[in-house]
């Protein structure tokens, strides 16, 4: 049973890995804790949803459909709302993304309600069974695609140019505009590319979750005890933090109970702040 729950633990820690490596390359490059990470993941997971009722697509195929457009709606977001707050003080930057958390999802609760939806898929109830243990077929996709969207973000961190603008960005907004980078270029982007994240987990849950207007509600809290965990800023960091993060919750469901499956989350999240508040792998500051 710790076997199997460790396989789950690692699949679904995928997802919240993928989740918040969007909010910490948001917050590594801009220096902004996004709130609104979860209501976006929904967003996502409704586009899937919309999608397939009218296109008739599966999940998987929609991928390269939602991914390109929450990028376009991230890049909306910073140019619209995000990019007035830039250089402000940081209680100017909570406010609006926990007030665009609120209308994301009472915007969602007016267009659709409060129901919930559920998309046909007939991988849903699929499985994969070796050695005793079954492994949902639909959770090892998501795993997969997860980590090869982090593996890509890895690339374009460090092999491309705008990844090279990133990191010179979020070490010094001035030097990098001395260098002729457009922090608030490169800061679009970054945003965009964090809530593209986000909405291809929203579409990779799909299958798992229902949806409804609070599901990111769901994510959001984990994805901070895994950004913190992991260390703010730190992709790496908050890859290893998903996966473990994960591993504990499933083990919390089993050995304690379903509904104390956050309780070992939390446990952990809190245990992190007392010993090293920078988390696991964040470096000491002065």
């Amino acid at each position: 049973m710790m076997v199997q729950s460790i396989i789950n633990g690692l699949m679904i820690g995928g997802i919240y890995a993928l989740v918040a490596v969007g909010l910490t390359l948001i917050f590594g490059v801009m220096g902004i804790v996004n709130f609104a990470q979860g209501e976006l993941l929904m967003v996502g997971m409704f586009l899937t949803y919309l999608l397939n009722q009218w296109l008739g697509l599966g999940i998987y195929p929609l991928f390269f459909v939602v991914t390109p457009l929450c990028f376009l709606i991230g890049y909306g977001i910073f140019r619209g709302l995000i990019n007035r707050v830039i250089g402000k003080p940081d209680i100017y930057q909570i406010l609006l993304t926990l007030g665009l958390s609120i209308f994301l999802i009472n915007g969602a609760i007016m267009i659709w309600g409060p129901d919930y939806h559920s998309i046909p898929n007939t991988i849903k109830q699929a499985a994969w069974n070796f050695g005793g243990f079954s492994i949902p077929v639909a959770r090892v996709i998501a795993f997969c695609v997860a980590a090869a969207m982090v593996w890509a973000l890895n690339i374009v961190i460090n092999k491309t140019e705008m990844g090279r603008a990133m990191r010179a960005t979020a070490e010094s907004r001035e030097i990098a505009t001395l260098l002729g980078i457009n922090p608030r270029r490169t800061f679009a982007i970054a945003f965009a590319i964090g809530i593209a994240l986000a909405g291809a987990a929203g579409l990779l849950m799909s299958p798992l979750f229902y949806v409804y207007p609070h599901v990111g509600q769901l994510f959001s809290n984990t994805a901070f005890v895994v950004v913190v965990l992991g260390g703010m800023g730190d992709v790496y960091g908050a890859m290893i933090g998903g996966l473990l993060i994960g591993i504990v919750e499933a083990l919390s469901s089993v050995y304690l109970a379903m509904d104390l499956a956050q309780l070992g989350v939390f446990v952990i999240f809190i245990l992190v702040l007392f010993l090293r508040p920078n988390g696991l792998f964040g470096r000491r500051t002065a």
